[in-house]
């Protein structure tokens, strides 16, 4: 039986850039479009449904992270993965908190893009959990339908920053090292910038905090990485 096609629609003005990374990824077995502009990504994505966007931030007219909000806002299931410039620091950290699941920085190994590109699927696709409910303090979080409630009202929560929530919750009280986190939320042997893993923690206090600046739940662990304080 032939599994299903992985759709990719890559979104990139330079036309070298975007034939190098077509080419690379048709040759993985991914079935690839292509966009040249923003605008023309937004059409595109109505037609093609993909599972993962390859997103420039640079483009012409609309920009990279108008897009990645509009895919985050609209399609939930789409992962997306920025191309920034090398040194860009604030580009990478404007990205994840807009939503997108990684960023690689150009120029890139191939290799690296389709490494990536396989742990982002590989968090989408995990197994699928039985029913299960974790409960702290205020908040409440539903497994099965991937929902967070604090004091009753839902949470909104990008599949990271619900893949990182439930990490914690299941392992209150442990001081978990940075390594940890990361290779339990964005998969094993990641070598990407462990900004993402602060950017991430910084966005998910403001959510979950009363005072994020004087955290209930996340606290840091000087020197090692973070604990989520277990209910009193």
């Amino acid at each position: 039986m032939n599994r299903k096609k992985i759709k990719i629609l890559v979104v990139e003005d330079e036309e070298s850039i975007r034939r190098f990374i077509t080419l690379n990824l048709n040759a993985a077995g991914y079935l690839v479009s292509e966009a040249v502009s923003g605008e023309e990504a937004l059409d595109k994505l109505k037609m093609l449904d993909p599972d993962i966007v390859v997103l420039d931030i640079m483009l012409p007219g609309i920009d990279g992270f108008e897009v990645c909000q509009h895919i985050c806002a609209t399609m939930p299931e789409t992962r997306v993965i920025m191309l920034t410039a090398r040194g860009q620091d604030t580009d990478k950290i404007l990205g994840l908190e807009l939503g997108a699941d990684d960023y690689i920085v150009k120029p890139f190994n191939p290799i690296e893009l389709t490494a990536r590109i396989k742990a982002v699927l590989r968090r989408r696709n995990g197994p699928k959990e039985t029913k299960q409910v974790l409960n702290c303090g205020k908040l409440c979080l539903d497994i099965t339908a991937n929902k967070l409630f604090k004091d009753e009202l839902e949470i909104e929560l990008t599949p990271n920053e619900f893949a990182l929530l439930k990490f914690f919750m299941e392992n209150q009280g442990k001081a978990l090292k940075r390594y940890e986190i990361l290779n339990a939320v964005w998969g094993e042997n990641y070598f990407g910038d462990t900004k993402t893993l602060d950017v991430h923690i910084r966005r998910l206090r403001e959510k979950i905090e009363d005072h994020p600046s004087y955290p209930d739940y996340i606290k840091t662990v000087w020197g090692s990485g973070y604990r989520w304080q277990q209910e009193s």
